[in-house]
């Protein structure tokens, strides 16, 4: 069972979720849009009874503690800051790195400038951020997978996902994520600013010219065939851009919510990945 805790850090206190012993293996998971580390649940058990200590935020803007208004606040500089500081809270030299959609950017980039302090990491759907920028580029089906962006960025994006009782943000979520899952995050996101800080992650990033350059780190990216949001051409482009030990994992028939739609075959490639590279 996981359990609620409270991480102080210079940018305000992030409410998590932990498990397993504090003397463990740390690994940290860093959830997605529009959900939080409740996303995890399935991951943390597991971990938690492998004798590591897990640790799931709610990341920048979904912790009411560290809910900046600026867009600014919301750069990738800023998102790689905050993983540092939850490792520094807990003492940790190095750790293991997991990151479903949004958080899998925040891992890429963390991975990629502070290869010293990750030990592995884990990708959860989202590509390498080079191959996701080239592919929004130069590939039409990436460009019109991502279209929603752009909406997510208007200013009416708040007035549109909450109109009718949220009818569009609830539909962001299906297939895949359980209902009860469903109705936590809706009532997480219809708190006064949270959506706001939600979205300002998309209207904050720039992939078209932020590159992060290579992964040195080892690697395992898990990619689902029925992603909607995220195409073949950027997952199938990403081994080109890690020179560490790399694994690329395809689920099949499985939507883009994957920790909570396929855990247990997600949590297997985990485990294997985190005992091949124990150093």
């Amino acid at each position: 069972m996981a359990e609620h805790t409270q991480i102080p850090t210079p940018a305000g206190t992030f409410d998590a979720l932990t498990a397993g012993p504090q003397e463990g293996r740390p690994v940290l998971l860093l959830h997605g849009f529009p959900e939080a580390a409740v996303e995890f649940s399935e991951q943390l058990a597991v971990l938690g009874g492998a004798e590591c200590f897990a640790v799931a935020p709610d990341q920048r803007g979904y912790s009411p503690g560290v809910r900046p208004e600026q867009v600014s606040d919301y750069r990738m500089s800023e998102l790689v800051g905050d993983v540092l500081a939850i490792a520094e809270h807990f003492g940790w030299e190095r750790f293991d790195l997991v990151g479903h959609d949004w958080g899998g950017a925040v891992a890429w980039a963390t991975a990629a400038a502070h290869p010293d302090r990750v030990r592995t990491l884990t990708a959860v759907s989202t590509p390498h951020l080079d191959a996701f920028a080239d592919a929004l580029r130069n590939d039409e089906d990436q460009a019109q997978r991502s279209a929603y962006m752009k909406v997510f960025r208007s200013s009416t994006a708040e007035k549109t996902l909450l109109a009718d009782g949220a009818t569009k943000l609830r539909r962001i979520y299906y297939p895949g994520v359980p209902d009860h899952h469903v109705d936590d995050y809706v009532q997480r996101l219809t708190e006064p600013g949270a959506l706001t800080a939600a979205l300002n992650w998309y209207r904050a990033a720039r992939f078209d010219s932020d590159e992060i350059g290579p992964v040195r780190v080892p690697t395992l990216y898990v990619w689902s065939t029925e992603d909607v949001a995220l195409g073949s051409t950027a997952a199938l482009a990403t081994a080109e851009h890690v020179t560490g030990p790399y694994r690329f994992e395809m689920l099949e028939d499985v939507t883009h919510w994957v920790p909570e739609e396929a855990p247990d075959s997600l949590n297997r490639l985990l485990l294997e990945h985190l005992l091949a590279h124990q150093d």
